[in-house]
């Protein structure tokens, strides 16, 4: 390359030059330059990382009492047989309707819906009360470990303008019976089959006969009979 740069004149030698600071700042905009900005985005991204292993480090801190709190919840009283779950709805609206001193109109039809883990029974009702009344229903119908909880409400004042007309769409949720894991299947064992009796012709596996082996009976061969006949 210095020879073939020593034969060059000086105008060629300074072209060659120009064109090839020319040709390496235009590789570096192409391929250098462009990756800059790689070390910030890496450092982002690396503090991202870092952010969410400490949120899941500090979920996996909390799993003892998240565990906790799911025995408690699991301990309340609130298991319900479903073959009662639709009557214990009812029954619950009825009680507490009469206790808050409420009138319902109306009532809907119990819908029933379910997924993986729950069943929920749904009810719209009309009620006409008192604020003081239907805000005393709507809170005790809810208190504490009840299972149902009002999903829509809609209010209107009554034409008279004396009570409040108040339509509750009512949800219960029903924890759904987990299925037995792990269920023993019974296998019924094959008969043993019954030893063949020698001389019987029944097939290997199979009962035999009670009556036992047939043997076949010849009856005895005639006698000649002679006839004594009378010579004439």
């Amino acid at each position: 390359m210095k020879g073939y740069l020593e034969n060059l004149r000086p105008f060629e030698r300074r072209l060659v030059v120009v064109v090839g600071a020319v040709l390496f700042v235009v590789l570096n905009l192409l391929f250098v330059v462009p990756h800059f900005s790689d070390r910030s985005i890496l450092q982002r991204q690396r503090a991202r990382a870092r952010t969410k292993l400490a949120e899941y480090n500090a979920k996996i801190a909390q799993t003892s009492d998240i565990d906790a709190k799911i025995k408690r919840l699991q301990s309340d009283d609130l298991n319900v047989p479903a073959e009662d779950q639709l009557t214990h709805f009812s029954t619950a609206i009825q009680l507490q309707q009469a206790e808050s001193a409420v009138n319902i109109i109306s009532s809907g039809r119990i819908t029933t819906k379910t997924n993986q883990f729950f069943l929920e029974q749904t009810q719209t009702i009309s009620v006409q009360s008192k604020e003081p009344q239907l805000v005393d229903f709507l809170f005790k119908l809810g208190k504490g470990t009840s299972l149902i909880r009002v999903r829509d409400l809609v209010l209107r004042p009554e034409p008279s303008h004396q009570q409040l007309s108040a339509q509750i769409k009512l949800v219960a949720s029903y924890q759904k019976k987990a299925p037995v894991r792990g269920a023993a299947t019974q296998t019924v064992a094959p008969k043993a089959s019954a030893p063949t009796l020698p001389g019987s012709t029944a097939k290997p596996g199979t009962a035999p006969s009670k009556l036992g082996p047939v043997t076949k009976q010849t009856s005895p061969a005639p006698k000649p009979t002679t006839s004594n006949a009378k010579k004439s």
